[in-house]
C-alpha cells in the first residue's frame, strides 16, 4: 500500500508533521523545511489530477518509455521494475498482485535517487505515485468483489417464484439476456470504481479502459452457463454472483499484465490508464457503494430480463394527476417525470378456464413489483424501473439490447456525459421495458380513449382501439410486439372496429 506523506513524516519528523498535515496546504515556511527534510520531490506533494496534463506528463511518459524500452524488456518486473530502478533505486518495485504487502511501497521523504533527477524529480515522482495508486485501485476492487456479499445478497430468494410465471418463461432465452447483461454490469462497476464515485471528465480515459477491460474478462465465463435455465436454477443470485466473482477475479489478473508493460484486453498497456493524471489523486474504493451499485444492476437486469417474457409494459405522456380525459393509471406504480406520468402494468391472464368477465384477464402490477425498494431489492425501485426504461427508449426504441448497452456506456465514460456505474439501477438499459406514449391522445381522437389508462385490479382492463403509441400504427405494432401481446386480443375485444395494429 501506498506510504502517505503524513505517516512517512511522523515517523522521522513528528514535530513537522504535526504543522504540516497532508489534508491542508502549509505554508511556504514549511513547504522549504519540509524540502530540507526531504529533498526537492517534496515540492510536489498534495498533488492534483490536472498536474499531470499541466505539467505534459503524457508526452513524458512516452518519451521515458520509448528511451528505456530494453530496460523494460530484461527487467523480471517489466515497466514496474524498470521504472522503479530508475526512479526510486528499487529494481524489485513491482506492484504485483500476488498477495506481497510491500511490493509497491515507496516513501518519497529523503529518497536520494528521486530527489536526483533534477528537472525530472516532478515526473518520477508523479508516475510513481499514479502507479502506487493504480495497484491500490486493483487490490481494493479484489477486496470488493472476493467478499461474498454480493452473491449472498443475489441469492437469498428462489427467483422462479418472484418476477415471473413460469407458463411465460423462455427460460433459455431470459437467462441468456441476464448472463449477456452481466459483461455491461461488470464494466460499469470496474470503472464506478476506478472513477472513485460518480465525477467524470478527467478521469475518462482511465474510466473507458477500466470498462472495456472488464469487457474482457467476463465475456469467456458466460460459455460456462449456456445451457442452464431457470427451472435448472431457481439460484438465480447464485449464479451471477459465481460469474461476477469470477469476473473480477479475472479482472484483477490486469493489474499484472499492466505492470509488466503489456496491453490488458486490447484496452492499451498502463500509460492508457494513467492517462490525463487520474490516478495521481485517486483516493481509494468505496467498496461498500461499488458493492451495493452492482448488486442493484444485477438485480435490475435479472427483474427485466424475467418481465420481458411477459405482458409487463409501461403507459403514459399525459400529465401528472391525469384527469385529461384518457384514464387514470395505478398511482402506485408511477413517476413524475418532466410533468408527465408514467406507469408500470403487468397485463395478467387468469389460469384455467373462466367464464365470466374475468377470462379476458386484467391490468396488475408486475409479479415482485411489490418487493422492490424494500429488504434484499432496497437498490431497486419502481421509479428505477420506469426512469430506467424511459431513456432505454429515447436511446433505441425497442431494441436496446447488449451491444446498445455496452456501446452507450462506453461513450457515456469516454466523453463524460454520465456514469453507468454510479447511477445503478436507475441506468438505462438495466430496464427496457417497452413504453408506450398516450400523450397524443389527450387532444387526439380515438375511440373509447377514456380508457386507455386504468389502475390495477380484477376490476380493470384497458381499452386499446386504435393506434395508441404517438398516434402511430407501426410504432404501436412495434410496442405490442416488444410486450409479447401479438394476436393479444383483451384490449380490443370491446372495440367496434377492429384496430389497426
Amino acid at each position: 500500500m501506498h506510504s502517505i506523506l503524513h505517516l512517512s513524516c511522523l515517523l522521522a519528523f513528528t514535530t513537522l508533521c504535526l504543522s504540516v498535515p497532508l489534508s491542508v496546504n502549509p505554508s511556504n515556511s514549511a513547504i522549504h523545511k519540509l524540502q530540507r527534510r526531504c529533498g526537492p520531490a517534496a515540492e510536489f506533494y498534495n498533488q492534483k489530477a490536472s498536474d499531470w496534463d499541466n505539467n505534459g506528463l503524457d508526452d513524458w511518459l512516452d518519451a521515458w518509455w520509448a528511451s528505456h524500452a530494453t530496460s523494460i524488456k530484461s527487467n523480471s518486473k517489466g515497466f514496474a521494475g524498470a521504472f522503479g530502478r530508475w526512479a526510486i533505486g528499487n529494481p524489485d518495485w513491482s506492484c504485483r498482485d500476488d498477495g506481497s504487502e510491500d511490493d509497491c511501497d515507496f516513501n518519497p521523504c529523503d529518497n536520494d535517487v528521486l530527489n536526483a533527477k533534477g528537472n525530472e524529480t516532478r515526473q518520477a515522482y508523479y508516475v510513481i505515485e499514479s502507479v502506487n495508486r493504480l495497484h491500490d485501485y486493483f487490490n481494493g476492487l479484489s477486496q470488493a468483489f472476493q467478499s461474498a456479499s454480493i452473491a449472498a445478497a443475489l441469492s437469498k430468494d428462489s427467483w422462479a417464484t418472484i418476477f415471473y410465471k413460469d407458463k411465460d418463461v423462455k427460460s433459455i432465452t431470459a437467462l441468456k439476456e441476464v448472463l449477456n447483461a452481466a459483461t455491461a454490469v461488470v464494466g460499469a462497476g470496474a470503472a464506478f470504481a476506478g472513477l472513485g464515485g460518480p465525477a467524470v471528465g478527467v478521469a475518462a480515459g482511465a474510466g473507458s479502459a477500466l470498462f472495456a477491460g472488464a469487457i474482457g474478462a467476463v465475456t469467456p465465463l458466460l460459455g460456462q452457463h449456456q445451457d442452464n435455465t431457470f427451472q435448472k436454477s431457481a439460484d438465480l443470485g447464485g449464479l451471477l454472483g459465481s460469474i461476477v466473482l469470477g469476473a473480477m477475479k479475472s479482472f484483477i489478473s490486469a493489474n499484472n499484465v499492466l505492470m509488466r508493460g503489456n496491453s490488458f484486453q486490447d484496452t492499451g498497456d498502463i500509460r492508457t490508464y494513467l492517462k490525463g493524471g487520474h490516478f495521481l489523486d485517486y483516493p481509494g474504493i468505496d467498496k461498500v457503494a461499488v458493492i451495493d451499485k452492482m448488486n442493484a444492476k444485477l438485480v435490475g437486469h435479472a427483474v427485466n430480463a424475467l418481465w420481458r417474457t411477459q405482458k409487463v409494459f409501461i403507459m403514459g405522456g399525459g400529465a401528472c394527476g391525469d384527469n385529461q380525459g384518457i384514464g387514470k393509471g395505478p398511482q402506485d406504480r408511477a413517476i413524475c417525470r418532466d410533468g408527465k406520468a408514467w406507469y408500470l402494468y403487468w397485463w395478467e391472464e387468469p389460469g384455467g378456464i373462466i367464464l365470466n368477465k374475468h377470462r379476458y384477464g386484467w391490468v396488475s402490477p408486475p409479479l415482485g413489483s411489490e418487493k422492490l425498494g424494500k429488504g434484499d431489492y432496497a437498490g431497486v425501485t419502481v421509479a428505477d424501473v420506469i426512469n430506467s426504461s424511459l431513456d432505454s427508449y429515447k436511446a433505441a426504441r425497442y431494441a436496446y439490447g447488449t451491444d446498445t448497452a455496452v456501446a452507450r456506456a462506453q461513450d457515456a465514460l469516454k466523453n463524460g456525459w454520465g456514469n453507468p456505474g454510479a447511477a445503478g439501477a436507475s441506468w438505462e438499459g438495466t430496464f427496457t421495458i417497452p413504453v408506450c406514449d398516450v400523450g397524443w391522445a389527450v387532444t387526439g381522437n380515438i375511440p373509447d380513449k377514456q380508457y386507455i389508462l386504468q389502475p390495477t385490479g380484477h376490476d380493470y382492463r384497458p381499452h386499446w382501439c386504435g393506434p395508441i403509441c404517438s398516434g402511430d400504427v407501426q410504432q404501436t405494432r412495434d410496442w405490442i410486439a416488444a410486450t409479447n401481446m401479438v394476436n393479444f386480443q383483451s384490449p380490443r375485444f370491446v372495440c367496434k372496429d377492429p384496430p389497426p395494429y
